[in-house]
């Protein structure tokens, strides 16, 4: 299948971009309710499609984290010279891959990142999900790496009315994103956090983690992590009415808020008030 490029953008009069980043298996639909907020809140925001997203496994298989990055790193590129300040914020690979971009282009203003997983160690995973090791030692062998599971209900949201689309539809949920997570896939995510923990040092941005209480996908222990990682550059936030897609969750409004005033608060008055 031929991917389908959905990336978009929202642009604005304000001169400060956010670049947002969608998750492993997603598509920049997911993103949507956060740029339109973030947009209302004086922000151009420009949403990319990660490599080997937006068609089939096949095509995700054939991609690695580092190909992920290269894409985020061709859109900020192109990006950089349309605005005067670019902020970053991505859900869980997709705030790993802010954080690895923003190692390589000092001149990003802040980040945000959003349910950070270095290990799929929350309340609802299988157990043998959370023997991480075991997984990055077999997953990317042929036979394997093409095996996929699907998340188990209830799909990472705490509200009820979104849980119950999902499995009604879940291909249908997020135009463009996978119902079923590949091996294969699942190996790169974690190449990603381990790489990210070997160049956290470089990170020297400020960096806004939102983490839910309940995350049913990852425990908070994985933001708290990151902001070790991160030699206190960080500032972790709970919430406490969400799961793990805190972004659509029944507290996508405060993650739009809190991301809003925190980048607002790293960002330069003269330039972009004009």
């Amino acid at each position: 299948m031929t991917p389908i490029d959905r990336s978009f953008r929202l642009p604005s009069d304000s001169r400060r971009g956010v670049l947002l980043i969608h998750g492993l298996t997603g598509a920049p639909d997911e993103m949507k309710f956060l740029a339109k907020r973030l947009n209302r809140r004086g922000f151009d925001v420009l949403v990319p499609q990660l490599a080997g997203h937006g068609a089939d496994m096949e095509a995700l298989l054939r991609s690695t984290w580092r190909d992920w990055l290269q894409s985020v790193i061709d859109a900020y590129d192109a990006y950089r010279h349309e605005v005067d300040e670019v902020f970053v914020a991505g859900i869980c690979v997709g705030g790993a891959l802010g954080l690895e971009l923003a190692a390589l282009r000092p001149d990003i203003v802040a980040t945000a990142v959003y349910s950070m997983t270095f290990e799929y160690d929350g309340w609802n995973m299988q157990g043998w999900m959370k023997g991480a090791y075991l997984i990055q030692a077999v997953a990317n062998l042929p036979l394997i790496r093409r095996i996929s599971f699907a998340e188990p209900y209830p799909y990472g949201l705490k509200d009820e009315r979104l849980r119950e689309r999902v499995a009604k539809t879940p291909e249908g949920f997020i135009e463009g994103a996978l119902d079923r997570l590949p091996f294969g896939a699942l190996f790169q995510m974690y190449r990603l956090g381990r790489h990210l923990e070997r160049i956290a040092d470089r990170v020297a941005v400020p960096c806004l983690i939102l983490h839910a209480r309940e995350d049913d996908m990852s425990h908070p222990r994985n933001a708290s992590r990151l902001k070790r990682a991160l030699s206190g550059r960080a500032e972790v936030r709970l919430l406490e009415d969400s799961y793990h897609m805190i972004h659509v969750d029944r507290e996508r409004a405060l993650v739009a808020e809190q991301t809003a005033s925190f980048f607002l608060s790293h960002s330069a008055p003269g330039p972009c008030d004009a």
